[in-house]
């Protein structure tokens, strides 16, 4: 090891690379507590506002695509740094945006530039790792991912005391500098030059194709997609439940949505221990099963209004639960079919969860912005998760992920084992 190269522990791995899968969430939630507020203030509509949600997650669905093969073609550093620089230009854009369309196409590049690190922290951790290794950090990684969207509208309900609804954007734009400079500093190319793939179009079709064929691999990547669906659809209506519903202001639904982080945290992080005792198979057939009966639950109280606010509330903190077990365990089992293509598998996996996340948030608008509307949603994605997993991907039949915890130790210089 170099000696001007600093010893990178996988906790110090775990840190570097939540900061930067933290920014997609936090792009996407911080600001809704000012969903309401922005519609009045561009003088538009709710539906119009929640579109420029749906064009966050279109740029991360999109900007994972192309980051994702860029990554195994130029290695991992540089996608990571132009894409968040991407971000921050963006989010100080957003200051001075006259319209919600010019707000909207603004967030479509907030979206591309945060896709960077969504979709290069998971090729970095399938460059070190593989098999319950992988899965044990990724479970770190999806805390992050999982809490995140949870803790952001609460963190921005607070700003909002101070600031206004374009003050976030500032938030935002600090936040990535800051990642910025973590990455350059700390974070060593973990992709050896010998292990690059030539960027040409041929090569990137043949790539995703060979992916698409992998019917265990596309079914793994469509049963995240459908569990973070359940996830978006609470982010993209639970303002408007909370607030418009049952009449919460901003501080009181951030501090309410927040209160779900606790099941996402206690799942996710519960889950490396889990592994030691069974497999990634038994847990995400576990957590598919648990959010199909916890959405059901909401669908009934939503429908009868047993129980009023906490009715609706409790059912959704068990979705989150089910969804933090359930979103590192399927990633772990699909990319750990694909380690010599780790930037495109990861970058198809993030392109699905964030397109199904794209599709999925207007719909809740659409059906009405109503807790009845929030739950048919959950589980109507619920329902084809389960569907998915037993019909496509079929967990019995999926081979050990068991394999040696570190692929390149040797060849990443500063990069520790556990």
């Amino acid at each position: 090891m170099p000696p001007s190269q600093p010893a990178l522990s996988p906790l110090k791995v775990t840190l570097v690379l939540g900061a930067f899968v933290a920014l997609g969430p936090l792009t996407i939630d911080l600001y809704l507590p000012a969903l309401p507020t922005i519609a009045s203030d561009l003088m538009t509509t709710d539906a119009a506002v929640q579109l420029t949600l749906t064009g966050t997650f279109a740029g991360l669905a999109l900007g994972q695509l192309v980051l994702g093969p860029l990554s195994d073609a130029v290695g991992r550093r540089k996608p990571l740094l132009a894409g968040t620089a991407l971000h921050v230009l963006a989010s100080l854009l957003i200051l001075v945006a006259p319209t919600v369309e010019v707000l909207g196409a603004l967030r479509v590049l907030q979206g591309i530039g945060s896709a960077a690190g969504a979709v290069v922290a998971l090729a970095v951790v399938r460059d070190l790792y593989s098999g319950r290794a992988a899965a044990s950090l990724l479970s770190r990684l999806f805390l992050v991912i999982g809490v995140a969207p949870v803790l952001a509208p609460t963190l921005g309900g607070e700003l909002l005391r101070f600031t206004s609804w374009r003050g976030l954007f500032v938030a935002l734009a600090l936040i990535g500098t800051a990642s910025l400079v973590a990455v350059a500093l700390t974070l060593p190319e973990t992709l050896p030059a010998r292990h690059r793939h030539p960027l040409r179009f041929r090569r990137t079709v043949t790539d995703y194709g060979r992916l698409f064929r992998d019917r265990a691999y596309v079914g793994l990547v469509l049963v995240a997609g459908l569990v973070i669906a359940g996830l978006f659809s609470y982010v993209s209506g639970a303002s408007f439940v909370y607030q418009q519903q049952f009449g919460l202001d901003e501080q009181q639904f951030g501090l309410l949505f927040g209160a779900g982080a606790v099941f996402l945290i206690g799942t996710t992080q519960f889950n490396p221990v889990l592994l030691r005792r069974t497999s990634p198979q038994v847990l995400l057939t576990v957590a598919v099963l648990a959010g199909l009966v916890s959405a059901t639950l909401l669908v009934v109280t939503a429908a009868t209004g047993f129980g009023g606010l906490f009715g609706v509330a409790v059912p959704l903190w068990l979705v989150l639960a089910s969804a933090g077990l359930g979103m590192p365990n399927a990633p772990a089992l699909a990319l750990s079919r694909h380690g010599e293509a780790a930037g495109t598998a990861a970058a198809l996996l993030g392109a699905v969860q964030f397109g199904v996340g794209a599709a999925v948030s207007p719909v809740v608008g659409l059906l009405g912005n109503d807790a009845l509307a929030l739950g048919s949603v959950i589980l109507a994605a619920a329902a084809l998760a389960v569907l998915v997993l037993f019909l496509v991907v079929r967990p019995r039949s999926l081979p050990d992920v068991d394999e040696p915890a570190v692929v390149q130790e040797a060849e990443v210089p500063g990069v520790i084992a556990r």
